[in-house]
């Protein structure tokens, strides 16, 4: 597994990012990390060049709809929707809803436990792909 970590939007805080980044190398995962202030576009772009299986969105700016929505729709256009996009960080209950409707596989709001996080993409108590989205 493959997975693209990225910070979209405006948000410049990304030590959630990179410790979830450093949790999934040690645990034997791939991951690309894009660094700050990234495009929708950019991140999609990305995701294809470097071949991953799933995005992850780092959003604490609380414009994680709206980035989810216009990486989903970059997918799609660019026909690759089969790479599965995951979201965490500041995100309220009742937007966990709004995430699974656009089509995002999983949400990790803050306070998740790294072994949660973990577990999700590598089987180790968990599944293998990230499951559906929960609601905290």
């Amino acid at each position: 597994m493959k997975i693209l970590v990225a910070k979209p939007g405006l948000d410049g805080h990304d030590r959630g990012a990179k410790v979830v980044a450093q949790a999934l190398r040690d645990a034997g995962v791939e991951v690309v990390y894009t660094g700050l202030k990234r495009s929708p576009e950019e991140i999609v772009q990305a995701a294809i060049e470097e071949d991953v299986d799933v995005i992850g969105l780092s959003v604490l700016s609380g414009a994680h709809v709206p980035l989810a929505r216009r990486v989903l729709e970059g997918l799609r256009r660019e026909g690759a929707a089969e790479i599965r996009v995951v979201v965490g960080g500041t995100i309220p209950p009742r937007d966990a809803e709004a995430l699974r409707t656009l089509g995002v596989a999983r949400v990790f709001p803050m306070g998740t436990p790294l072994p949660e996080i973990v577990a999700a993409f590598t089987g180790r108590g968990g599944a293998s792909r990230p499951k559906e989205a929960r609601t905290p």
